[in-house]
């Protein structure tokens, strides 16, 4: 699918992957809704792209369906979707103390990373399933979607027990998602990305950002937001990829610690 004048939505565009996915899917020409629940931040960033902002809670279905409307009304229906809203989440199945780690902390990681990006996703595609199919030559359907999990939903470490659980089941929903879809010409991926220099990992100690880059084979660095961008609009535009989970990691397996 060509991404130039497409109409698309990113989740957790204010910030950090998000943010650099916007930015490299209105470069390549698309009409881009920033979706976050940080709204003043998805405001700026949409000024700086020519994009629009959007409040949404992707875990509240009245606030998905408002920004979905509100971005319809601004760009028209989007056929491209890149979920990459999430949070983190570490802490042991029993504390130093020696209590039960609280329930709620890993209901709301499954709730927000998991549960969360079904539901955005759910939603938009009821709506892309219902647009008439590109005329293209290789028979480029009706949209794109593409899930955020990590490296975490296979090499999880300790105290990831909720974080690897929700990144898990976004790797595990890909496939019979994409199966599901591909009757309304709808494809679906997702990205696991490694170690990357978004602005939280940026805060952390000058050492601590580097043992973490020498612990990648190659390139030992940081991955870059850029280079995730970069993956996420190859998605798009590749119309044989569908159903597939793709490591960004320069060949990271993460340690237990």
């Amino acid at each position: 699918m060509k991404i130039d004048g497409q109409a698309a939505l990113v989740t957790g565009g204010a910030s950090g992957l998000g943010e650099a996915t916007a930015r490299e899917l209105a470069r390549l020409g698309a009409k881009v809704a920033v979706l976050d629940r940080n709204v003043e931040r998805a405001r700026q960033v949409a000024a700086d792209i020519g994009g629009s902002a959007h409040a949404c809670d992707i875990t509240d279905t009245a606030s998905v369906e408002a920004a979905l409307e509100a971005a319809a009304a601004a760009h028209g229906p989007a056929r491209i979707l890149m979920n990459v809203a999430g949070i983190g989440s570490a802490k042991r199945i029993v504390g130093k103390d020696g209590s039960a780690a609280p329930l709620e902390d890993f209901s709301k990681v499954i709730t927000v990373n998991l549960i969360g990006t079904y539901n955005m996703s759910r939603l938009f595609a009821a709506r892309c399933a219902k647009l008439d199919a590109l005329d293209g030559k290789d028979g480029e359907g009706r949209g794109v979607m593409m899930f955020t999990a990590s490296v975490a939903a296979f090499d999880g470490q300790v105290g990831q027990q909720a974080y690897s659980a929700s990144k898990g089941g976004l790797v595990g929903m890909t496939l019979p998602m994409a199966r599901d879809l591909a009757q309304y010409g709808i494809r679906v991926c997702t990205v696991a990305p490694g170690i990357f220099a978004t602005p939280l990992l940026l805060e952390l100690p000058e050492p601590v950002q580097q043992s973490l880059a020498a612990s990648i084979p190659f390139p030992p660095r940081l991955g870059k937001p850029s280079e995730f961008a970069e993956l996420a609009c190859h998605i798009v535009t590749n119309g044989h990829l569908n159903g597939e989970v793709i490591r960004l990691d320069g060949a990271l397996r993460m340690a237990p610690r």
